[in-house]
C-alpha cells in the first residue's frame, strides 16, 4: 500500500482508528514500566503510542504517513504527553540493534510476504535481550469477517507462523480468538485475532 493510500486514509479530522488504545495492549499494562524505551511500529494516529507514554514509557513512534503523525502529535498534546515521532517506511528503516525494552506491533499487517520478513527480522534485531514484544494481528479467517485489515489472507498471522518467527524466544502468551472490537471506523465488528507476548532471551 502506497504512501498516497495512507495519507488519503488519514486526511480527515476524525481519528479513523479511534483515540482509545488497543484493548489487548492495555490488558498488558503490567508489562509497561516507567522509563522503558519503547518502539511503537506503524503507530498511525497515535492511539497506542500516546497510551504508552501515559504509562510513562519513553516512546519512539514510527509511521509511513505524515498525515497520521500530525494527528499523533495533536493527540499527544491533548493528553499532555510527548512522543519521539519519526516518519519512516519500516520496510526500508534501519532498525537499531538492541535498542528497545519493549516493541509494540498492533495490526501491522500491511506488508505481504516476503517484505514482511524484513519487519520480523527488524523486530528481532531491535529488541534488547530481556525485552518484550507485544503483538496483535488478524488470522486468515478475518477475510470472512471483513471488519478490518488487508484483503489478503497471505498478510495474516497464524500461531504456527508466530512460533516459526519467535519460537526461540520465551512465549509468555499466544492465543487465537474471535472477539468483537471497535477501533474507529476501520476496525469494527467481530474479528479473527491472534495475540502474542514474547520475551527475547
Amino acid at each position: 500500500m502506497s504512501l498516497d493510500f495512507w495519507d488519503a486514509r488519514y486526511a480527515t479530522e476524525d481519528y479513523v482508528f479511534g483515540t482509545a488504545p488497543n484493548a489487548f495492549l492495555t490488558s498488558q499494562a503490567e508489562r509497561v514500566r516507567p522509563g522503558m524505551r519503547t518502539l511503537a511500529i506503524a503507530d498511525g494516529e497515535g492511539r497506542n503510542g500516546v497510551w504508552l507514554a501515559e504509562q510513562e514509557a519513553q516512546v519512539h513512534a514510527i509511521d509511513f504517513s505524515a498525515a497520521a503523525l500530525e494527528k499523533s502529535r495533536k493527540l499527544a498534546a491533548a493528553r499532555g504527553v510527548t512522543l519521539e515521532i519519526e516518519q519512516a517506511d519500516v520496510l526500508n528503516w534501519t532498525w537499531p540493534e538492541a535498542a528497545y525494552d519493549l516493541v509494540v506491533a498492533i495490526f501491522i499487517q500491511f506488508a505481504p510476504p516476503p517484505e514482511r520478513d524484513r519487519i520480523i527480522a527488524g523486530i528481532r534485531r531491535t529488541l534488547k535481550p530481556g525485552g518484550t514484544l507485544i503483538l496483535q494481528g488478524y488470522t486468515p479467517k478475518q477475510i470472512e469477517f471483513a471488519t478490518g485489515g488487508p484483503p489478503s489472507a497471505a498478510n495474516m498471522y497464524t500461531a504456527a507462523l508466530l512460533r516459526e518467527w519467535f519460537g526461540d524466544w520465551d512465549i509468555i502468551h499466544l492465543a487465537e480468538h474471535e472477539s468483537f472490537i471497535s477501533e474507529g471506523t476501520h476496525h469494527h465488528g467481530m474479528s479473527a485475532l491472534i495475540d502474542l507476548v514474547a520475551k527475547k532471551p
